[in-house]
Formats: C-alpha cells, sequence, structure tokens
C-alpha cells in the first residue's frame, strides 16, 4: 500500500521547487530508514495509519512528500526539503515524532521495545527522476518480495558511489 492523501501533493513540478524573493532551491532527496534490528513491526493496518503520519509530519516542517511506502522493516520517502532544514534535522524530525506517535497510538509494540534503526540512507534524485522514484517507493512491497532491504541498500550505496563497509549495513 502506498501513500494516497488529499492533504500530500505528488504531482506538479510546482511542488518540487521552494522559492523566496532571490532564492531558489531544489533539493529532492529519496530517503530510506528501518525499524530497530530491521524487526516486522510495521504491519499493514500500522502502515495504513503511518504514512499519513509522516505526511503530515513533513507539510507541518515544510517539507513536501511526495511519495511515501514501506514493507514491513523500512519506510522510504521522496522529500523535496525546503532550504532552511538540513537531511538530518529532517530524518530526525520525521522519525522522532513518528516514533512517539507509534508508541501511543499502537500500545501492542510498547513492550516489544519498538524504534526506528539508528541512521538513515538520503540519496539525491534530479527532477526527471522524479516520477521514477515515485513509481519504484510506491511497489515496494512487489519489488521486496525479489529482493532483501540490506541488497536494495547495497545497490543505492553503489550506484552512490559510497564507499562502506559489510558490517555498516547490520
Amino acid at each position: 500500500m502506498s501513500l494516497q492523501h488529499p492533504n500530500i501533493d505528488f504531482k506538479g513540478r510546482h511542488h518540487y521547487f521552494e522559492s523566496t524573493v532571490h532564492s531558489f532551491n531544489s533539493c529532492l532527496m529519496h530517503c530510506v530508514f528501518s525499524t530497530k534490528e530491521r524487526r516486522p513491526w510495521l504491519t499493514p493496518a500500522i502502515r495504513e495509519r503511518l504514512w499519513p503520519y509522516l505526511g503530515g509530519i513533513a507539510r507541518v516542517n515544510d517539507m513536501k512528500a511526495l511519495a511515501i511506502c514501506g514493507v514491513a522493516d523500512h519506510v522510504h520517502l521522496l522529500l523535496s526539503l525546503p532550504a532552511t532544514l538540513s537531511i538530518s534535522k529532517a530524518m530526525q524530525l520525521l522519525k522522532g515524532n513518528s516514533s512517539k506517535w507509534l508508541r501511543e497510538t499502537f500500545p501492542e509494540l510498547r513492550p516489544q521495545g519498538f524504534a526506528w534503526q539508528e541512521g538513515f540512507g538520503a540519496f539525491s534524485i534530479g527532477v526527471s527522476g522524479v516520477e521514477d522514484t515515485i513509481h519504484y517507493i510506491q511497489m515496494q512491497e512487489e519489488h521486496h518480495r525479489k529482493i532483501s532491504f540490506r541488497e536494495e541498500l547495497e545497490v543505492f550505496l553503489k550506484k552512490h558511489g559510497y564507499d562502506y563497509k559489510a558490517g555498516m549495513l547490520d
């Protein structure tokens, strides 16, 4: 299930850019983060409510969520970030607020020790890659019938030229 929410803009080039009087910014980021120890805590019922909640956090903090989806153990977002917000701060806001909300809204997660994994992946994309990235994010359930999250992350890291050690992905 992908995010289809009336308060989130998915189409239209004007939604990707922020401009002020003499400043223009286009910062499109494909972000990925997982549950702690990649535990499969995000049930379909939780995901159905989590995607709109993440979209709301983004909106309140001047981000634009162009796509949100994922599977039981991780989340993908395509975000357009304002010039005033670093990717680290954006991830702190999204993960911190959603973690608190998940533990309050789904009390069964508390005794299980729900948390997001430390860290995240954030990969820049150009405007020409928006539609393909949205499609990729929306197809997560199908995609992960064939490839694990770790394999997916390795592909992203190699594609973006990141030098990493295998132990960093555990």
